[in-house]
């Protein structure tokens, strides 16, 4: 059932469900395309999330109603959404050691080897739900229900940047150093956020990750080669 309500002076959220659930998330998806296809006046920015669709309007060109009227039009026939899936991005991960001082805990939660827990996390392509908490933050759902752990009793006050993290049933990257209560397992030495690009992510919400385990020596040779881009100014 679809459910549209204002939000502040300048908003609309379209709530599509209430679960976090693929199908649902599919719709979200479907929904925001729509909204950005149809060029509707005076929208100015859209914000999916796990089930639902800020829109937010300029005031001075458009109002509620006239916003609620479009979104109602659009959210007709959602079901199945298009069956057009997001891009597949794999991002490279070593796992354990100083990169991942959680994994032990994440393993000894399962009753399983840390060894095993990289195989279940690396086997599974990830759906990105939504971004968000930073810029080019992936909630990313599908995990294995064996590595399932629970957050931090206390967060951490800093998480270095490309950090992988396990916090409940969920698992995401730290695109760049913050405070955060995840169980870290890994770090992947791509450069995830670049505000030089006007803060666009390698990736986009409905898009797919597949985390890739590499060597120590692989993420240094890696993490060499980015640094080097970086200064080169690619």
């Amino acid at each position: 059932m679809v459910q549209i309500k204002p939000v502040g002076d300048c908003g609309a959220l379209v709530e599509l469900g209430d679960s976090i659930r693929e199908e649902v998330n599919a719709k979200v998806m479907e929904l925001n395309r729509r909204i950005h296809e149809f060029s509707v006046e005076g929208i100015v920015e859209t914000v999916p999330a796990f089930c639902s669709v800020l829109v937010c309007y300029d005031p001075m060109k458009t109002d509620y109603d006239a916003v609620l009227k479009v979104l109602s039009r659009l959210s007709e026939s959602l079901e199945g959404g298009t069956g057009i899936r997001g891009r597949l991005v794999e991002i490279p991960v070593c796992y354990g050691g100083s990169f991942g001082p959680d994994l032990s805990f994440v393993a000894e939660h399962g009753k399983i080897t840390e060894e095993k827990v990289i195989r279940i996390h690396s086997s599974r392509d990830y759906r990105i739900y939504m971004l968000g908490f930073l810029p080019g933050f992936p909630y990313l759902g599908g995990m294995d229900e064996r590595i399932f752990t629970p957050r931090l009793n206390s967060p951490r006050t800093r998480i270095p940047a490309g950090s992988v993290g396990i916090g409940g049933e969920q698992t995401g990257i730290y695109p760049m150093d913050s405070p955060g209560g995840w169980q870290l397992i890994g770090r992947t030495p791509y450069r995830l956020f670049k505000p030089e690009q006007m803060g666009k992510p390698l990736y986009e919400a409905g898009d797919s990750i597949r985390f890739v385990p590499i060597s120590q020596e692989e993420y240094k040779e890696i993490k060499r080669k980015q640094e080097k881009g970086w200064r080169d100014g690619s």
